[in-house]
């Protein structure tokens, strides 16, 4: 068996870890949880480094748990917010965990019969029936309101940080995520708990209250994972448009594609170990490649490959490679068309965008494109000029004629004419 902790280091994936973690993980296969709340049908890319976590530790012999926060997700955990969440229905809490389930499918072997396979569990499943005199009962009387107290989440919401403050239902937040690690513990021999290191205090709550539930000999361990980030400091996962979420009807593959394949160099080489299963060696002789050459951009184009094909498909990847090609490199009319609408639009998201009426069909391409209201060209002449000279393409394909006729057939996905002068001036046209 690898050594998990080992694993984590030389990934930069380890913040945290408890005493006598190491050593345990080294003794036996130990079932270990990672929790993740139903707030969304999808998870994004800031989810990604604990689901690694999770499949590094099954690639090492241990096995994963992943825990849908059915029931902390209608509550709110105070741990890096500044507000409270909104509380969701356990309809679409259900919905949400169904897809969160086929998203980490693709990560963790949640089919195999060795012992070691993957499961998903729920804490809405023993939270819905516990009352709150048994709550108090059995939780609340092992762990002082001091110790919650003491908690660094507790105390940037107490301290005036922001203006809410913090609810009674937020405060005991720590509470049940404490539970559900000793009910995991009882039921289901779970013995470590991973997270984000933002999550230390809560799972500490948690190896405590086992401690003080069941006694001193009870062993139950914390390992975390840092927050991670961008060179530049900021947030990682974030864009002008968003989250890069994995659900492709939220982030196309192909923006997907681009946004490993955007990443500073500095960040490639940090996010290479952390979002991908390759080994040591390979990532080594990849970064050795790519100091030789930066320009070549080895290291993101092979962290946008991995990812990419993880988390969509090899088909997946090979259409966002396709689609940057357009751009970037030559194409065909029939590249264009293999296109889903919601990656032709991202392809070309930004570009000079304009609408026409569909009497343009039989028009000739001089009158479409120089109307009034477009500023593809600034006269008839100077369209003239270009095309004579193979300077202006519709679809990918060299107009052959100014006055060539535009038919239905030029219509990419029924509605879409895309014109293009010279290499890089591409202009998009919506025909309705």
């Amino acid at each position: 068996m690898k050594n998990f902790v080992e694993e984590l280091k030389w990934r930069g994936m380890l913040a945290q870890i408890m005493p006598g973690t190491e050593e345990f993980l080294q003794k036996n296969m130990v079932s270990a949880y990672l929790g993740t709340d139903p707030t969304a049908d999808s998870l994004h890319i800031g989810h990604l480094c604990g689901i690694m976590m999770l499949r590094h530790l099954q690639r090492c012999g241990h096995k994963p748990y992943l825990l849908v926060g059915g029931a902390t997700g209608m509550i709110g955990d105070p741990s890096g917010k500044s507000q409270e969440r909104n509380l969701l229905d356990a309809e679409t809490l259900y919905h949400n965990q169904e897809a969160i389930k086929k998203q980490v499918a693709k990560f963790l072997d949640f089919d195999s019969t060795e012992p070691n396979k993957a499961e998903l569990v729920n804490n809405y499943d023993w939270m819905k029936d516990f009352t709150f005199l048994d709550f108090a009962r059995k939780v609340g009387k092992h762990i002082t309101v001091n110790y919650m107290m003491a908690k660094d989440s507790v105390q940037k919401r107490l301290s005036g940080e922001t203006r809410d403050g913090l609810s009674f239902t937020e405060f005991t937040y720590q509470l049940l995520q404490g539970y559900d690690f000793l009910y995991l513990y009882q039921h289901h021999g779970v013995q470590l708990q991973l997270g984000g290191n933002d999550q230390w205090g809560n799972m500490t709550t948690g190896t405590e209250l086992i401690r003080r539930t069941l006694g001193s000999e009870a062993e139950a361990f914390c390992l975390t994972c840092p927050l991670i980030t961008k060179a530049d400091g900021k947030k990682f996962g974030k864009t002008e448009s968003g989250n890069v979420w994995l659900d492709r009807n939220r982030t196309t593959p192909y923006a997907f594609y681009q946004f490993w394949l955007n990443v500073s160099d500095d960040d490639a080489e940090k996010y290479i170990k952390i979002f991908t299963s390759l080994e040591k060696e390979t990532i080594d002789a990849l970064i050795e490649e790519h100091r030789q050459d930066p320009g070549r951009r080895t290291l993101q184009k092979r962290l946008a490959e991995e990812v990419t094909t993880m988390v969509h498909s090899a088909e997946d990847l090979q259409m966002a490679q396709e689609a940057t090609n357009i751009l970037f490199g030559k194409a065909t009319k029939d590249s264009l068309q293999r296109l889903d609408e919601a990656t032709f639009l991202d392809v070309f998201n930004g570009v000079p965008h304009y609408t026409a009426s569909k009497d343009v069909i039989g028009q000739p391409a001089v009158d479409v494109f120089c109307q009034e209201g477009m500023d593809i060209f600034p006269s008839t002449s100077e369209m003239r000029k270009l095309v004579k000279g193979g300077g202006v393409s519709l679809n990918k394909e060299k107009l052959t004629a100014f006055d060539q006729t535009i038919t239905a057939d030029d219509l990419i996905d029924g509605k879409y004419l895309l014109v293009q002068k010279g290499k890089k001036n591409y202009f998009l046209i919506t025909v309705k």
